[in-house]
């Protein structure tokens, strides 16, 4: 029996079959990531409490630019998968960091992210080579420095 009820992200999964759950689930984490273990983006309590009283934009230091998103990305993308990171992230449909860009403003349309009005999606273009930072570059000794 199908829901009367529409849920956003099956819809944009319906609508734009580029991509899978699992890589708008993987981008949120790597927000997250981000946030919470990269320290991008972190505002004091005090300036995120008001601006959120206000109900105003979030202040600018709580966002990250789609650079630094894509830096974020390459890390944990790492940390999680090692050697097979791009293996995974071209099953999900991820196979430039402009894709992380397309997903991202899948999320804004259906407001499960937001945007600054100086954002784009060309942010997110040709930020760094797949092949370069999880093939070429990968060092299994360096694992053991990453975050996770």
């Amino acid at each position: 029996m199908m829901s009367e009820f529409s849920n956003p992200l099956m819809d944009l999964l319906a609508k734009d079959t580029r991509y899978t759950a699992e890589a708008y689930e993987f981008i949120r984490n790597a927000l997250n990531f981000a946030h919470d273990e990269l320290g991008l983006g972190n505002v004091d309590a005090e300036a995120l409490k008001s601006a959120l009283e206000a109900e105003g934009d979030l202040p600018e230091e709580a966002h990250l630019t789609g650079q630094q998103l894509c830096e974020a990305i390459r890390q944990y993308s790492l940390a999680q998968f090692g050697y097979m990171a791009k293996t995974v992230l071209n099953s999900w449909g991820l196979k430039e960091t402009l894709d992380f860009g397309e997903v991202v403003y899948n999320l804004i349309d259906i407001e499960m992210m937001r945007k600054s009005d100086s954002d784009s999606k060309d942010d997110f273009a040709e930020v760094y080579d797949f092949d370069r930072v999880f093939v070429d570059d990968f060092d299994i000794n360096k694992q053991d420095d990453l975050v996770i």
